[in-house]
């Protein structure tokens, strides 16, 4: 068990990493964690979300795909919380970098 959340801790860390580096494949990839839960990450629709909408607007087609798939799971309230979630994300990064 702590083997698989500490895979999952360094998955995720590796990943935000290349992220705020403005990396579209990690963000793809941070949306695929959370929307399995791959290597041990637990599912998480409105984290997957935030994650595909960041790598759709950093251009993947393959996240917009994944974006509206998920979000026929989900509600109006989740989706607009993934929203603001990632607006949050995009606005702290552009701090960071500046």
């Amino acid at each position: 068990m702590g083997n698989s959340i500490q895979s999952a801790r360094f998955l995720i860390e590796s990943r935000l990493r290349d992220a705020a580096r403005g990396d579209m494949q990690a963000l793809y990839d941070l949306g695929v964690a959370y929307s399995c839960g791959v290597s041990g990450v637990d599912i998480d629709l409105i984290e997957a979300h935030k994650w595909f909408n960041l790598s759709a607007v950093a251009g993947s087609e393959e996240a917009q795909a994944c974006r509206a798939e998920i979000s026929e799971e989900m509600t109006a309230r989740e989706i607009a919380e993934a929203q603001r979630q990632a607006r949050a994300w995009l606005s702290l990064n552009r701090r960071a970098a500046a």
